[in-house]
């Protein structure tokens, strides 16, 4: 199944990411430096494995850059 969404926003077609998991695993993201929200709202990392995509849905993406 084929979702669309608004990634970092770019309309993108995912296939086979059902969750939040799903979507950062298939974009090669470490779910433990990343905030992401959703139509808004903040998703929380525990949550990332069930919280489901839905077409349409709005994802902004964050990664966490170390340095100095």
């Amino acid at each position: 199944m084929t979702i669309r969404v608004i990634l970092n926003g770019k309309r993108v077609e995912l296939d086979g990411a059902r969750t939040i998991f799903d979507l950062l695993r298939s974009r090669g993201l470490d779910p433990r430096l990343v905030a992401v929200e959703r139509n808004g709202e903040i998703v929380p990392r525990d949550r990332y494995e069930e919280c489901e995509l839905r077409d349409g849905d709005v994802i902004e993406v964050v990664h966490f850059v170390g340095g100095g």
